[in-house]
C-alpha cells in the first residue's frame, strides 16, 4: 500500500529546508542552519520542485536566488513555521532560548552608539554577536547567513536581501583650537568658503584612507572644490582621527555624533559651520524574514530608536 501524504505534513522537513534556503540565498548556509549536509539541501530542493512543478531557487555565482512563486511560497509559510518552532521549543524546555542576533557594521558606530544603546537588552537576557567590517563583506556575511543585519553606508544590489533607511549621518569639519586658530589667521574673520578651503589644505589631513574618500567629499559639497591633497596620516578608525584631532595633528572630517562631545568640551572646533553639511544616509540591512525573530526585532526596534536619535544631528 504506497502513502500519498494527504495533508503534506510528511514534507515539513523540506519545507524547513526551504524556509532556510530563501533566507540565507545559500545551501551552504541553509545546510548548517538545519544541521544536514550541503547536498542534501539540494536532494531535498530538488524533491520540493518536482513536487511544486516548477523551478523555486535559480543558482549563481555568488549563492541562489529566489523565483517570484519561491516567494509567494516563503511569505505564506514563514509564519506558520515560526509560530510551530515557538510553540516546540517551549513545549519541550518550558521557554525559548533563541539564538544570538549577529549584527554587523563600522566598528566606530557599533562600538560608541549601538553597544552602549543595546545594554540594556543584553542585561535582560539578550545575546548579541557584534561583528565589524565594510559593507561589502558584510552584504556577503548576510547572504552566507552568518549575519542577521548590518548597518551599512550604502544599498545593496540585488533581491536577496531587504534594505531600509536608518539614519542620515551628518559630516563636520574639525580641528583643535590651534588648528583653527591657524586656518581663522590664514583666512581671516567671515572668510569665503574658498578661503577657508586653502588655509585648511595647507595644514596636515587626517583621513580614513589613501584616496580621503571622507575629506574629498566634504571639500566638494561644501567648497565647490577638488580636493588633491595627500593626507598626512592615514587610519581606517575614525576614532583614531578623531584622537590625533584633539591632539593636534591636522584637519579631518568626522560623523558630528563622533565628535559631538569633543566640539561641547572645545577640545575640538568646527572650522567651517555650514547650514548644508554633507550627509550620508545609513541603511538597515537584512535577509528577509529575519526579524521576525523576537530578539532581532527588539535590536531593530533599539536601531530605529536610541541609535537614529543618537546619530541624528539635531544640533
Amino acid at each position: 500500500m504506497s502513502y500519498n501524504d494527504p495533508d503534506g505534513l510528511a514534507r515539513l522537513p523540506l519545507w524547513r529546508t526551504f524556509l532556510a534556503v530563501h533566507a540565507t540565498g545559500s545551501l551552504s548556509a541553509a545546510a548548517r542552519e538545519v544541521g544536514v549536509t550541503q547536498p542534501a539541501v539540494s536532494s531535498q530542493l530538488q524533491a520540493l520542485e518536482r513536487a511544486v512543478g516548477e523551478r523555486l531557487f535559480v543558482r549563481g555565482a555568488r549563492g541562489v536566488s529566489p523565483t517570484a512563486r519561491a516567494d509567494e511560497i516563503a511569505a505564506r509559510l514563514r509564519g506558520p513555521f515560526e509560530e510551530l518552532s515557538v510553540a516546540l521549543r517551549e513545549t519541550g524546555s518550558g521557554h525559548v532560548v533563541e539564538p544570538p542576533v549577529r549584527l554587523g557594521g563600522s566598528a566606530e558606530l557599533l562600538a560608541e552608539v549601538v553597544v552602549p544603546a543595546v545594554a540594556p537588552l543584553i542585561a535582560d537576557g539578550l545575546r548579541l554577536h557584534v561583528v565589524p567590517g565594510v559593507t561589502e563583506g558584510l552584504f556577503d556575511g548576510l547572504r552566507s547567513g552568518t549575519l542577521d543585519l548590518v548597518i551599512a553606508s550604502e544599498r545593496p544590489r540585488g533581491r536577496a536581501l531587504v534594505a531600509s533607511p536608518l539614519v542620515d549621518e551628518t559630516f563636520v569639519l574639525v580641528g583643535a583650537p590651534l588648528i583653527d586658530r591657524n586656518v581663522r589667521a590664514a583666512a581671516g574673520d567671515n572668510a569665503p568658503p574658498w578661503a577657508v578651503a586653502k588655509a585648511a589644505t595647507a595644514l596636515p589631513l587626517l583621513a580614513y584612507a589613501t584616496d580621503v574618500p571622507v575629506l574629498r567629499r566634504y571639500w566638494r559639497h561644501v567648497f565647490g572644490a577638488r580636493l588633491e591633497v595627500q593626507p598626512s596620516l592615514t587610519f581606517p578608525d575614525l576614532r583614531a582621527l578623531r584622537g590625533a584631532a584633539i591632539g593636534g595633528a591636522g584637519v579631518t572630517v568626522l560623523p558630528s555624533y563622533l565628535c559631538r562631545g569633543a566640539l561641547d568640551t572645545g577640545k575640538l572646533v568646527d572650522l567651517f559651520p555650514t547650514d548644508d553639511p554633507p550627509i550620508n544616509t545609513l541603511y538597515l540591512v537584512r535577509r528577509p524574514g529575519s526579524a521576525e525573530r523576537s530578539n532581532i526585532a527588539q535590536v531593530v526596534a533599539t536601531l530605529r530608536g536610541a541609535v537614529a536619535d543618537v546619530v541624528a544631528d539635531e544640533r
